[in-house]
């Protein structure tokens, strides 16, 4: 059975890594800790501090969990393999889009970096499915849980 590949920048996959070695490095030795604090206050059925400090662990032994499993699928896309079309949005382009009147600047990402408060989005997302392959001047529509969305693409980097 082989693996799902999800393509990732250098700088997404970087990202992913630091992140890693602060949960590993730093918020699990405080967990730990915190668990450690709260089972020395006693009664361990009705200690609320012990089921947070026990929370928390969980909450960090998934999270990094799953940014390994990410970093294990992941394929980094160097230069030579996000070179598209000049003018094309594809993945790595940053995009300038008239969203309602507004403008937004969105960053076409691998699903495993997007960061949508940040303007990193996925290229599996649906403003990222609608944008890829247009060019500045197009229009793309955006199927959303609200209904269709219209967005004009004002510039492509």
């Amino acid at each position: 059975m082989s693996q799902q590949r999800n393509p990732v920048t250098r700088e997404g996959y970087d990202r992913l890594q630091e992140e890693l070695r602060e949960l590993t490095e730093v918020r699990r030795p405080n967990v730990i800790a915190a668990v450690a604090e709260a089972r020395s206050h006693g009664d361990l059925r009705e200690n609320s501090a012990y089921d947070a400090a026990r929370h928390d662990q969980a909450m960090t032994e998934k999270r990094i969990a799953d940014i390994e499993h990410m970093l294990r699928s992941a394929t980094i896309l160097e230069e030579d393999d996000i070179a598209r079309e000049p003018g094309v949005v594809g993945l790595g382009s940053t995009v300038v889009v008239d969203f309602d009147g507004e403008d937004e600047r969105y960053t076409i990402v691998g699903a495993i970096e997007a960061r949508p408060a940040e303007g990193l989005i996925s290229n599996e997302s649906p403003i990222g499915k609608a944008l890829i392959g247009k060019r500045a001047g197009d229009r793309a529509v955006v199927a959303a849980p609200g209904g269709e969305t219209s967005l004009t693409i004002k510039s492509v980097d």
